[in-house]
């Protein structure tokens, strides 16, 4: 069960830009008071952190649903479409009238992207239902509060397991303001750049990252670094290094990949495998997500990703570091 934000993407390939440095900062530059010329615009509906993961559930073998709001307008009806077509059950999607859907445009040049984002304000509640898994991500600003409900539902559901992959809004609030969900964690997802706003930190080792991260509460801690890799700090203390599985061509959008990683590797879990498995499985549906345009249509079966799995190179395996 996913609980998250559900938004629309439309992508706009860009023919005329570049890229610069600034201040250290990479920047995405166009001219400015002119017509430029794109490529094309795709819409890509239901996506957003939450739904990519219960996508991603459903294609690998899960029962899978989502609580998320949205508007009852014409993308939200096609928001909840497109989650059916993929088996994944929209009973806790509340659709609200005269409130629009989140709806993003994605400036996509080269295989980067820079989004431009709005969240609409929702009336955020938590249904009280039984899951196994918990899988808790981006959520608006207007959702602090919300997040002592979750809390507080985890409180009694105590056999429910919780995956936290913090949003932007979620980093800012603070692990004090969040510690109770830090504390009941149980796989915490982050990227290098996150683990240091999260703690307050300039500090670059990994490891020291790792352990600071797991001192919050989570008996997991994965943190990603793009296509140098990513690492896992086990319950027990033993940090594992995974290599990124080889791409099959050169990426062609980058969008989704963090959340490809992150939901498989909880996927993984739920499934029975071990750490150093999930560990391996992330990767695959990462290089196959940047393949394809948007978050999702890259996402692969459990019976696609264990073909990989198995022309994988003799040394694509999880390392003790």
């Amino acid at each position: 069960m996913a609980v998250g934000d559900i938004v629309t993407d439309a992508f706009i390939r860009l023919e005329v830009a570049e890229e610069h440095i600034d201040k250290g900062k990479e920047m995405l530059c166009m001219p400015f008071a002119t017509k430029i010329p794109y490529e094309f615009v795709k819409e890509v509906f239901a996506v957003g952190n939450c739904a990519n993961a219960s996508v991603a559930a459903a294609r690998l073998g899960l029962s899978s649903a989502l609580i998320s709001n949205q508007g009852s307008d014409e993308v939200g009806v096609k928001n909840l479409a497109s989650l059916k077509a993929d088996n994944v059950a929209t009973d806790y999607v509340i659709s609200h009238k005269n409130i629009k859907s989140n709806y993003h445009y994605v400036l996509w040049f080269g295989d980067e992207r820079t989004i431009l984002v709005k969240h609409e304000e929702y009336p955020y509640t938590m249904p009280d239902i039984e899951t196994k898994w918990l899988y808790v991500t981006s959520l608006s600003s207007t959702s602090a509060e919300f997040h002592d409900e979750i809390a507080g539902y985890l409180d009694k559901h105590t056999d429910t397991k919780l995956a936290f992959q913090p949003g932007t809004f979620q980093i800012k609030l603070g692990k004090e303001r969040l510690a109770r969900l830090y504390k009941r964690c149980d796989i915490f997802f982050c990227n290098v750049e996150e683990a240091k706003l999260i703690l307050e930190t300039s500090e670059s080792d990994v490891k020291k990252l790792l352990e600071a991260l797991h001192n919050l509460g989570p008996k997991i801690v994965v943190i990603t670094n793009g296509p140098k890799g990513a690492y896992v700090r086990e319950e027990s203390g033993t940090v594992l290094f995974q290599a990124p599985y080889p791409d099959i061509a050169p990426p062609y959008d980058r969008t989704g990949a963090g959340d490809a990683f992150a939901s498989t590797f909880c996927i993984a879990l739920a499934l029975g495998k071990s750490v150093s498995e999930a560990l391996m499985w992330a990767p695959i549906n990462s290089m196959s997500v940047v393949q394809k345009v948007g978050a999702q249509e890259g996402l692969l079966t459990r019976e696609e990703l264990e073909n990989y799995l198995i022309k994988a190179p003799s040394d694509y395996q999880a390392k003790v570091m």
